[in-house]
């Protein structure tokens, strides 16, 4: 279980899995994964070195949760007969999208920092550390698994000149989040993430110049393009670890329903579930995060041109991919017909269109204003969503944004 904690409430016995909140300017601690806090000589070093709140692991170490952040359950009584055998099945204590948000975050950028150094490293002529793919994929289902939302938002963070790396690593994000909602077991998500971390890594195998070209780029210099999907496959083909099912997706996630997809040009019958899975989810994080020679499209024109195309992509996977990220995915800022600007925080499987959202800022006058969450849907909420917008339009920074509102 883990939960967030203030530095005043840490105690001998504690696991602490990293630190979340640290007073500015001061050099961050250099926790590693994990660490047992032994003795109060650790907890003042580390009030001495500014640090406000931690994620405690309570699975790990000897402390129990505190009374006050135990779930509250309810309990019914009923009737005992003598031939009342079976127990009650074991409630397990919800992760929620705060507590989950403070580990995602600092993991979701070490994957990124991680998964920069591997492309480097292929780029320069060395092998895949599947490994470290491996372990990124597992913490990636893992905090999935644990609470959706959570790197689902971290995807709507856009950096045009880490486009290459960062785009793996979300498709690995949205894989996992899709194949979850669709009933697939933990295992097999983590096959599917893995599949999607390395479904473009043959890029780093081409011409560098090309792939961060700032303008549209020729025909030949597509073609030269296309050739990833056969570096890919030769840099982990036969590797240890690797399944026929992750080969299978960085082969054929640029192929279509229609044949008109490359390398093979392959039609919908010989295309399996996870390359159709594949291919939705690369190109909807293509169209929505910037890269080098466009600007990022909003989630909702994203999920149309998936939608508009029945012949490319899988119609009944683009109906239950839209359910499941929402019309507004969360991370999204939306503008309210209350010429407020908010955070959406979760989807609304039921609803799509009036999912949960955190008020902050007054769109009218310009100004942020006092966070209030808001459920669209409930009965007596007049209020709706007018459309999303894009955070540069009023000078936000999202990053920041997140921190404020999720790290508190």
């Amino acid at each position: 279980m883990l939960i967030a904690l203030p530095i005043s409430e840490l105690t001998p016995g504690m696991f602490v899995d990293s630190v979340t909140k640290q007073q500015e300017g001061l050099n961050s601690i250099k926790i590693k994964t994990s660490g047992l806090v032994r003795n109060q000589a650790i907890i003042k070093r580390l009030v001495t070195e500014g640090v406000l709140e931690l994620l405690i692991d309570f699975t790990k170490g000897d402390a129990a949760v505190p009374d006050k952040y135990r779930p509250k359950v309810a309990v019914v009584k009923e009737p005992v007969t003598s031939s009342s055998k079976a127990k009650p099945p074991a409630v397990k204590p919800a992760i929620t999208l705060e507590q989950e948000f403070a580990k995602a975050s600092i993991n979701f950028e070490q994957h990124n920092r991680k998964l920069q150094a591997l492309y480097g490293d292929v780029t320069t002529g060395l092998s895949v550390n599947l490994t470290v793919i491996d372990e990124m994929a597992n913490d990636i289902v893992s905090s999935v698994f644990r609470n959706t939302s959570a790197m689902t938002i971290l995807t709507r963070i856009k950096d045009k000149h880490s486009y290459n790396w960062r785009h793996m690593v979300n498709c690995a994000i949205f894989t996992a989040v899709f194949a979850k909602y669709l009933g697939y077991k933990e295992e097999a998500v983590q096959q599917l993430a893995m599949g999607a971390l390395l479904h473009d890594l043959g890029q780093a195998k081409l011409p560098q110049g090309i792939i961060s070209r700032p303008s549209k780029l020729t025909s030949s210099e597509m073609d030269i393009i296309k050739r990833h999907v056969a570096q890919g496959l030769g840099l982990v083909k036969g590797e240890k670890g690797i399944t026929p099912l992750m080969l299978d997706m960085i082969v054929n996630h640029h192929e279509r329903l229609d044949g008109s997809g490359y390398p093979r040009g392959i039609t919908a019958e010989k295309l399996s579930r996870p390359a159709r899975i594949m291919a939705i989810v690369d190109v909807y994080d293509a169209l929505t995060a910037d890269r080098p020679h466009q600007e990022g499209d909003e989630p909702i024109n994203a999920l149309r041109y998936l939608l508009a195309h029945k012949e490319l992509f899988d119609a009944e996977l683009v109906q239950h991919f839209i359910k499941c990220l929402g019309v507004h995915p969360v991370g999204t800022i939306v503008k309210l017909t209350n010429e407020r600007l908010a955070l959406v925080l979760e989807g609304n499987k039921l609803n799509p269109i009036k999912p949960k959202v955190k008020l902050f800022y007054n769109a009218k006058h310009g100004h942020h204003v006092t966070p209030k969450d808001l459920d669209l849907s409930e009965p007596d909420q007049s209020i709706k969503i007018v459309s999303s917008i894009k955070p540069h339009d009023y000078q936000i920074n999202l990053a920041r944004l997140l921190k404020e509102h999720l790290l508190n």
